[in-house]
């Protein structure tokens, strides 16, 4: 079998906020229009007004997607400046109701509303994905199964999302907590082909449920518009270089599960009951508490897991010339999530004095900075 390009593509969303007061606002429409001159369709208003899209393009190397990513960031913070705006990437923005937000006024965005109701209507959430290239449909079908085992790993060193509305969520990812309540999302069902898999969501399509697969938003999915496996499990990074890393681990993810397959191995399926365990601690706890290592049958430490991942995808990060960005891993845990990071300046402005407003400011103060820390 040839080997897949295993090109990455990254998504990122993000919340528009007052560079002053730190509150959400909607975008301006003279901020969308020179977003969408100057990034064309890299570029996208999401389903809230107070929320913009990028995309990379399709990109062979991770140093390619950082290139890429930065001149992104840096063209929506550039823009954005010129209102007295600033966009951050966090999953949840600390303070904000979303009762106060309004959707983007667009057809897609109509119908979601329409279909969904007041779930939708909650969704002041963001996320990014990372597709990975794979143009074979049944090796994509072949890889989704086996690497969902690793998506509660991917959550845990991403979240972003520990404030809601003002208050500690007690989670390290709210925004799960949130985005679970759609329909058709989660760890992706265990299809045994890629026939099983097209024959299921045919069924929803025919009966005029969803209009095509983009409507199927589980953790993991193969792409309907591109030929990826998109990986969406993950809360958005402030830092453009751990969004990197997560990136990595993706892209070396699929080719480890490729390299076995070849081999005639494979990672082992376990039930979905199990791995959802798995999904909850990560949402629960970030890396502050370990995952369950199913065939040792014990609660792993994440610092040993994130050792144990690095081995595991040595050999593939080295053919994807990304074995720097796979090994920043261990600075996400060294370093604390970006969960650990807002709740550390939450403490330092009430240790400072400040109200409990100037403490969710703060936090957001703290998300300006770590955008702009890479740029």
């Amino acid at each position: 079998m040839a080997q897949p390009d295993f090109t990455i593509g990254i998504e990122e969303e993000y919340l528009l906020v007052d560079r002053d007061t730190c509150a959400l606002v909607e975008a301006p429409d003279a901020l969308m229009a020179a977003l969408a001159r100057d990034l064309e369709d890299q570029v996208s208003p999401e389903f809230l007004q107070c929320q913009v899209e990028i995309g990379t393009r399709p990109c062979a190397s991770v140093d390619a997607a950082r290139d890429d990513l930065r001149r992104l960031r840096a063209t929506v913070s550039e823009h954005a400046a010129r209102h007295g705006l600033s966009p951050i990437a966090a999953s949840c923005h600390p303070l904000a109701d979303w009762k106060t937000q309004t959707h983007t006024d667009k057809q897609r965005y109509n119908e979601l509303d329409r279909d969904l109701g007041g779930v939708v209507r909650r969704m002041l959430i963001c996320g990014m994905h990372v597709h990975v290239g794979l143009d074979d449909d049944t090796l994509r079908a072949d890889l989704m199964r086996q690497a969902s085992y690793f998506l509660p790993h991917l959550l845990a060193l991403s979240t972003s999302s520990p404030f809601w509305q003002g208050q500690d969520t007690g989670l390290a990812s709210y925004r799960i907590s949130v985005f679970d309540n759609l329909p058709r999302t989660g760890l992706p069902p265990q299809f045994q082909s890629w026939q099983e898999y097209e024959r299921s969501v045919q069924v929803l399509i025919d009966l005029g449920v969803i209009e095509d697969g983009s409507r199927i938003w589980w953790d993991l999915r193969p792409s309907a518009r591109f030929p990826t496996l998109e990986t969406r499990i993950m809360d958005v990074q402030p830092r453009l270089e751990h969004t990197l890393t997560l990136a990595a681990i993706a892209q070396c993810l699929m080719r480890m599960l490729w390299r076995l397959r070849i081999r005639n191995q494979r990672w082992r399926i376990y039930d979905r009951f199990l791995m959802e365990e798995n999904r909850w601690r990560a949402q629960r706890y970030g890396t502050t508490e370990g995952l369950i290592d199913f065939g040792r049958a014990e609660i792993v430490p994440f610092p040993e897991l994130v050792e144990e991942l690095i081995d595991l995808l040595e050999e593939d990060a080295g053919v994807l010339h990304c074995t720097a960005a796979l090994h920043r891993a261990r600075d996400i845990v060294t370093g604390g999530t970006s969960a650990s990071r807002q709740r550390a300046a939450l403490a330092a402005a009430k240790a400072a004095g400040a109200d409990h407003d100037g403490q969710m400011r703060a936090v957001v103060s703290h998300l300006i900075e770590e955008f702009h820390a890479d740029l």
